[in-house]
């Protein structure tokens, strides 16, 4: 039988040093910035993007006008083809492509405009499809009819500049 303290030794050193490795893999955290989609005034308080280890997660986007605040016009199909472009530009941006995308999130002012939406989406991505979920939201920034939020997850040869 092993007495308690050898136990307890033994868990220590089989323990820690993965627990070492997690706080590692914790603090490789990169704030990416830089993509244009964004204006630089005003200072807006997120980032474009910020990658841990091997995954990016993307700040929502809306159907913003590349360096202003200003919304595209021309309804849903309009808002929707603007965001999905801001988003591949912000991925281009960070060294990343359509591909990489794993999940998305879409939020809409009126999900009654999903199939507008949903049309546009199917032929931005290709199969196989990033996980999605979405949801209707009231009061989306700027007055956007939509914002998409997405991860995506670094291909191994790629090492994106931090």
């Amino acid at each position: 039988m092993v007495a308690p303290c050898v136990r307890l030794l033994l868990l220590a050193l089989v323990a820690v040093p993965g627990a070492l490795a997690q706080d590692a893999e914790r603090s490789h955290v990169a704030f990416l910035n830089g993509a244009g989609i964004l204006p630089t005034e005003p200072a807006l308080p997120f980032s474009d993007a910020v990658r841990v280890g091997d995954v990016v997660f993307l700040s929502g986007i809306t159907p913003i006008m590349p360096g202003t605040l200003e919304l595209v016009p021309g309804g849903t199909a309009a808002e929707a083809r603007q965001t999905l472009d801001n988003i591949e530009t912000m991925l281009t941006a960070h060294g990343l492509g359509r591909g990489d995308v794993v999940k998305c999130t879409g939020m809409m002012e009126d999900i009654a405009e999903w199939g507008a939406f949903n049309a546009i989406y199917a032929e931005f991505f290709e199969a196989p499809y990033p996980a999605r979920s979405a949801f209707g939201a009231d009061g989306l920034a700027l007055g956007a009819r939509l914002e998409v939020e997405c991860i995506a997850a670094v291909p191994e040869q790629i090492d994106l500049a931090e």
